[in-house]
């Protein structure tokens, strides 16, 4: 399955944007959800997870306009795809996760516990 891989290329690619653990963990919740909802496939299974690490940056720290055109551009460079059809992901992962985007501690903790033992 493609869903470890990718989610090895969201934490890479956070932690080259210095975002924090937590931020991850955010990101791999909202992931983890819309594969459970059956939403992934080949086609944008990578526009998921850059949209999930977007989304999680945006809502647990607070990212300068500047760094998150930074953290734009680098999900782009990285899933190899197009910033309109990440900007639009972004609106369908919200529906999808019915607009929850602060997450229980229950459901953030163990990835965080993961990634921090991890370092």
């Amino acid at each position: 399955s493609p869903v470890p891989s990718l989610k090895r290329e969201m934490r890479n690619l956070s932690e080259e944007c210095s975002l924090e653990p937590v931020t991850v963990s955010m990101a791999y919740v909202y992931f983890e959800k819309l594969v459970l909802q059956g939403k992934l496939n080949k086609q944008n299974r990578k526009l998921c997870a850059g949209a999930c690490v977007l989304l999680a940056a945006k809502i647990s720290s607070d990212l300068r306009k500047h760094e998150v055109k930074h953290l734009i551009d680098k999900l782009e460079e990285r899933f190899r795809f197009n910033r309109r059809d990440l900007i639009g992901f972004e609106f369908t992962v919200l529906v999808a996760l019915e607009l929850a985007l602060y997450l229980p501690e229950s459901q953030v903790l163990p990835h965080y516990r993961r990634l921090t033992q991890q370092s």
